[in-house]
């Protein structure tokens, strides 16, 4: 349990995955800075980040705009000096902006949708990668580890329920992206890695879990967890991958999904 001993780790987004996360690499000994669009999400993370005896620090911002996500990540080096670890969860369902199957999906819903999964992962990417690229090595040769958060819908469709193909495509682009970028900077000692999480217990599920349809396939689909996986299953699978446990491993995307990748269970059966 001290993993994270020493670490800076970037946390994007307040509530979930981001908030198990963040809780987690407290309990690591890392410090921990959250970036949330919700300033009262964020405060009330980082003050349970301290409760749980880690330091804290946190800024509100729109990680889709350049500016905001680059005055974010400057914030988080000038609190702590450096960043270890990215953990970046930033993102969302598209539906409400109509996001659907390719031949309903406005082209508004694919653009809000994309713009809010891939272009705020790409932002916090391209400025932590940049902090990371002029930092001091650790004593194993590590300028930083970069997580960020894809889902098992981009590669394991299931369209009877979960037809937002906007989602998925943003989904896919973050493992591509993660892929290419672990390729470029191996030889600067920057580790990149994805986790496609299945269907997780937070707020953005909290719609399919009221479907009882949805709830049987989940219960089905998910056997190790016999339904709903929680936050700090995913949460477990980053604090790996960003940790020295994890020094050899990049380019890889962790399917933490409950046996759903590898599970036969037919949505209308």
């Amino acid at each position: 349990m001290d993993r994270l001993r020493g670490r800076v780790c970037l946390i994007t987004g307040s509530t979930g995955i981001a908030a198990a996360a963040a809780l987690r690499c407290a309990t690591e000994g890392g410090s921990v800075f959250i970036i949330s669009r919700s300033p009262d999400h964020a405060l009330e993370l980082a003050e349970h980040v301290t409760e749980a005896g880690g330091q804290a620090g946190w800024a509100a911002a729109d990680l889709t705009q350049e500016a905001e996500a680059e005055a974010a990540v400057e914030a988080a080096v000038a609190r702590f000096g450096r960043i270890d670890g990215v953990c970046s969860v930033v993102g969302g369902s598209g539906r409400t902006f109509g996001d659907g199957p390719i031949h309903e999906l406005t082209m508004a819903g694919w653009d809000r949708t994309l713009e809010l999964n891939l272009r705020s992962q790409a932002l916090v990417a391209r400025a932590v990668t940049r902090a990371m690229l002029g930092q001091t090595p650790t004593d194993v040769g590590s300028r930083g580890s970069i997580v960020l958060v894809s889902s098992v819908l981009a590669a394991h469709p299931v369209p009877e329920l979960f037809a937002t193909h906007a989602y998925a495509a943003a989904k896919g682009a973050i493992v591509a992206l993660a892929t290419t970028m672990a390729a470029t900077y191996a030889g600067n000692g920057i580790r990149v890695n994805t986790i496609a999480p299945g269907l997780t217990a937070t707020p953005m599920s909290a719609r399919a879990a009221t479907d009882p349809a949805t709830s049987e396939f989940v219960r089905r689909k998910q056997p190790l967890v016999e339904g709903f996986l929680t936050a700090d299953d995913v949460a477990s699978a980053a604090i790996y991958l960003l940790s020295d446990d994890a020094r050899a491993v990049t380019g890889q995307c962790l399917a933490v999904d409950g046996g759903w990748s590898v599970t036969s269970a037919p949505a209308n059966a």
